[in-house]
């Protein structure tokens, strides 16, 4: 564990986590795509999920009334059909339907529960830019409807993180202070979102790649969200 800070997870009075690959795993669609295409599943599934955030912060920067941002079902759509389109895979209407259908049963990683439970009895939110919609089923799949205490979706805020808008509905939800917040994600440039408006970040680096450079340094780095509760 690497931390900026004499940063304590026992210390913080709620936690918020971001969903899309800190507690699910986004690349488990890799297996619905490879059964499609096969030898191409994991290149389909790396394409998707670059091009979904790229959308994201290009939606929030574009909206305006005449086109406002459009929500996380269809950025997920759009980026999906363009890494069809870049790897030159034809794609028919029930494969499409069965690829988007799979973010619905995204894996959660396995030490996402334990976590979780040793983390109680804060409070522990979800705070994603997927909508309700898509995350309310994925979180009952996964069985963690017990071990959360709600979801906030950036909806709430339309527009799309690492816009302060988004973490500050955290902040109203929890009547708390930013920094009695610990916020926690896999996305390096989340967590320096989250840092920037004030939280206690924690950035989990399963693939030990470097620190982002574009704001402040998250306040703890660890390998997996088992580390979290003894940080």
């Amino acid at each position: 564990m690497n931390s900026s800070s004499a940063t304590s997870a026992r210390n913080l009075s709620a936690f918020v986590f971001d969903a899309y690959g800190t507690l699910f795993d986004v690349h488990s669609v890799a297996a619905a795509a490879e059964a499609a295409y096969p030898g191409r599943g994991a290149e389909l599934s790396r394409v998707w999920r670059a091009k979904q955030l790229e959308y994201t912060w290009l939606q929030s920067l574009m909206a305006t009334q005449s086109l406002p941002r459009e929500d996380f079902t269809a950025v997920t759509a759009h980026a999906l059909d363009y890494a069809a389109a870049a790897l030159g895979v034809g794609m028919d209407a029930p494969q499409r339907a069965r690829l988007l259908a799979a973010y619905s049963v995204l894996s959660p990683f396995p030490d996402v529960r334990g976590a979780l439970q040793a983390l109680a009895p804060r409070p522990r939110w979800i705070l994603s830019n997927g909508t309700l919609g898509m995350l309310t089923p994925l979180v009952h799949a996964a069985g963690l409807d017990g071990l959360l205490d709600g979801i906030l979706s950036v909806d709430a805020a339309d527009i799309y993180k690492p816009s302060p808008r988004v973490y500050a509905l955290a902040v109203d939800q929890l009547q708390l202070p930013p920094a009695q917040i610990g916020f926690v994600s896999s996305n390096c440039w989340d967590a320096i979102g989250a840092k920037a408006f004030g939280f206690t970040t924690f950035w989990i680096n399963r693939a030990g790649a470097p620190v982002d450079r574009h704001g402040p340094a998250p306040d703890a780095i660890i390998a997996s969200l088992a580390e979290l509760p003894t940080v």
